[in-house]
């Protein structure tokens, strides 16, 4: 099913401009990271011709321990986001965790994304669509693919029907994500574009001592089967330094492994259009 697109996210058409990818670090780890990384991923993206909006979380308020790094805060995170944004022009994407911070996040952000434990807290849902950017909804672990057509309901009731949905694996037993590529099919039936996340997809809960571990190994089996699902994007946590990352290190993509992903993807995409 091809999504035939009503909106736009900054410049970038959503589905008819080809495959777009959703590019970043988990978490800000400071302000001269997170702008070095997001010029060499606009160099990056630019080189091979795909659609590209930088990801960033300004604060993880899930982590598992109270001892680790959750970012810079709104404020701050905000900030650095605008700078993003500007000096780079690039659209920037980051997620939001209560109502409170939808008017903050949409002064700033290109795009508002709902963590996927909140999908269905429908005031944030509101809150989120009010501001009139396109959102991102991951969906949840815990949930179906039919179980997200009550949430489109809720952001189009607030008007706003720029809504994407991101497939990031299901719980299969404990400390365990399996991914369903039929569920891809199944939300596109909403009629709006869907995204496949996969890094949070090999993510392992809670399963490293308290934080997260993962099997970034299968990031191309999950990124490859997504596109030919039928996927309109791919979410993709990437960082120049995994292994001393401030958060989701081990299930986040090597820089230097992104390049010849990104063109296997693109060459895919083309293929099934």
């Amino acid at each position: 099913m091809k999504f035939n697109p009503t909106f736009n996210i900054d410049r970038i058409e959503i589905g008819r401009g080809g495959l777009f990818f959703i590019l970043g670090p988990c978490v800000i780890e400071s302000e001269t990271f997170v702008l070095e990384l997001a010029y060499r991923l606009k160099e990056l993206t630019s080189e091979i011709q795909v659609p590209f909006i930088f990801k960033a979380s300004f604060d993880k308020a899930n982590r598992t321990s109270i001892n680790s790094f959750r970012g810079p805060g709104i404020k701050e995170g905000l900030r650095i986001l605008r700078r993003v944004k500007e000096e780079l022009d690039i659209p920037v994407l980051s997620d939001i965790h209560e109502t409170w911070q939808a008017e903050l996040a949409g002064e700033v952000l290109s795009i508002i994304q709902i963590p996927a434990f909140l999908c269905r807290q429908t005031d944030l849902l509101l809150a989120a669509g009010k501001t009139g950017l396109p959102i991102n909804v991951k969906k949840g672990q815990f949930v179906s693919p039919e179980d997200m057509f009550p949430v489109v309901d809720k952001i189009k009731s607030t008007g706003n029907s720029k809504i994407i949905l991101t497939e990031r694996g299901t719980f299969f037993g404990y400390r365990n994500l399996v991914v369903d590529f039929r569920n891809i099919p199944i939300m596109k039936r909403t009629g709006m574009p869907v995204v496949i996340d996969v890094t949070h997809s090999v993510q392992r809960p809670s399963a490293s001592g308290g934080v997260s571990g993962g099997d970034p190994e299968f990031i191309p089996i999950i990124a490859s089967s997504g596109v030919v699902s039928g996927a309109d994007g791919v979410f993709m946590e990437v960082h120049p330094d995994p292994s001393n990352a401030l958060s989701d290190g081990t299930n986040s993509l090597d820089l230097k492994k992104l390049k010849p992903l990104l063109i296997k993807l693109k060459s895919l995409y083309n293929i099934i259009s």
